[in-house]
C-alpha cells in the first residue's frame, strides 16, 4: 500500500484526492496547503490529516507525494521530496523556467527516485486508444497530426499573470500529446498568437488565441490550435492522417441524443469543463503511477517528457514573439 502525501488543496488537488483514495493500491496519509484551513477541509473530506509540507516530506512512513501546488513551487518540491526518498507525481509544468527545470532533473536523478509529470491526457481512454491503434500500424506511417484545444472561457487575468503564458500553461498539454502520438519531438516550431478574446490578457503580456506548426526530421507535420474561448463548450479533438488511413478522437458530448426533423439535425454540445471531460484520465494516470512505483516498473511519463514539452513551449513563445521559426535544439 502506497502511503501518499498530497501537497496542495485546491481544485485539482481535490481531483487527485479522489483518485488516491479510490485506488486500492494507495492511501491518502496527509494533506498540506499554503492555507492550512484549505488543507484541513480537504483532509476532513477524505478522512486524512492536515500537516505542513515540511512535515510530510520529512515523514519516512510516507512513500510518495503528489505535487498539486502553484507552478513556482514544483521544482523545489520535487527536489525536496526525492532527496527525502519519496516517489513523486507532479502536475505540469515542471517549472516556468526551462533552466530551472533542467537543474531539477539533475538533482532528482542523483536520488534515483521516480518522478512522473502529470500529463493526464495521455491516459484519456480515447487518446490512448488512438495511440494504441497507431502503434499497431493500423493507419501506416503518421504524416499529419492536428490537435484542437479550446477552453469554454478564459481564466481570470490574475491567473494569466502568473501562468507563464498560454504556451507553457495551456498548449503544453498539446505539445506532450504531439510527442505521445508522433513518438518524438519536432525539430522546428513556428507559432503565432493574438489577444482577441480578452484585451486584458494582451495587456498582461499573453495571448488567448494561437496556432503552432511543428515539423519533424522526416518531414511530418503537426498543427496545434488553441483558444481561451469556445462558447459551445470544451473542445478537445485530435486527428491523425497516416499513409494508410485516418484516426480521429472526437469530443465528449453532454449526451448522445441526435434529433432529426424537417428543420435539420441537431445534437448535444461538448462537455463544458475539463473536469467533466478528463476525470477518468486522472484516475487512470494515478493508477499507472501506483502500479509503476509499487511494482518497480518504468513510469509512463517521465521528468524528461515534462522538460521536452516545456522546451517546446519556450520555442513557441520565442517564435510568437519574433515571428520566426525556432529550432528546438536552439532552446
Amino acid at each position: 500500500m502506497l502511503k501518499v502525501g498530497l501537497l496542495g488543496a485546491g481544485r485539482i488537488a481535490g481531483v487527485h484526492a479522489t483518485a488516491i483514495t479510490s485506488n486500492p493500491g494507495s492511501t491518502l496519509a496527509a494533506v498540506s496547503d499554503f492555507y492550512p484551513e484549505n488543507a484541513q477541509k480537504l483532509a476532513d473530506q477524505y478522512g486524512s490529516t492536515a500537516r505542513t509540507t515540511e512535515e510530510i516530506i520529512a515523514d519516512d512512513s510516507i512513500d510518495a507525494v503528489l505535487v498539486a501546488t502553484s507552478t513556482d513551487t514544483h521544482s523545489d518540491l520535487i527536489e525536496a521530496a526525492t532527496a527525502a526518498g519519496k516517489a513523486v507525481l507532479c502536475e505540469k509544468p515542471v517549472d516556468l523556467s526551462l533552466e530551472r527545470a533542467r537543474a531539477c532533473r539533475e538533482a532528482a536523478a542523483k536520488t534515483g527516485k521516480p518522478v512522473m509529470i502529470g500529463f493526464n491526457r495521455r491516459f484519456d481512454p480515447n487518446f490512448s486508444a488512438m495511440q494504441a491503434a497507431l502503434t499497431a500500424g493500423e493507419i501506416g506511417k503518421p504524416e499529419l497530426l492536428s490537435i484542437t484545444s479550446f477552453d469554454p472561457a478564459p481564466p481570470p487575468v490574475a491567473y494569466i499573470k502568473v501562468s507563464g503564458g498560454l504556451f507553457r500553461d495551456m498548449m503544453i498539454h498539446d505539445f506532450d500529446m504531439a510527442n505521445f502520438m508522433m513518438g518524438e519531438a519536432p525539430v522546428s516550431i513556428t507559432a503565432t498568437g493574438s489577444s482577441i478574446v480578452d484585451a486584458e490578457i494582451g495587456q498582461a503580456g499573453d495571448v488567448d488565441t494561437a496556432v503552432v506548426t511543428m515539423t519533424y526530421a522526416d518531414g511530418r507535420i503537426c498543427v496545434i490550435k488553441n483558444s481561451r474561448r469556445a462558447v459551445y463548450g470544451y473542445d478537445q479533438r485530435v486527428e491523425l492522417l497516416g499513409s494508410d488511413g485516418l484516426l480521429q478522437a472526437q469530443n465528449m458530448l453532454e449526451n448522445t441524443v441526435v434529433k432529426s426533423t424537417t428543420a435539420g439535425v441537431t445534437g448535444a454540445k461538448p462537455t463544458y469543463f475539463f473536469l467533466e471531460r478528463y476525470m477518468p484520465s486522472y484516475a487512470a494516470e494515478w493508477g499507472a503511477f501506483v502500479d509503476a512505483v509499487n511494482g518497480g516498473g518504468a513510469l509512463p511519463v517521465t521528468l524528461d517528457d515534462g522538460i521536452t514539452a516545456l522546451a517546446m513551449a519556450e520555442a513557441a513563445t520565442r517564435s510568437a514573439q519574433t515571428g520566426q521559426p525556432v529550432r528546438l535544439e536552439d532552446v
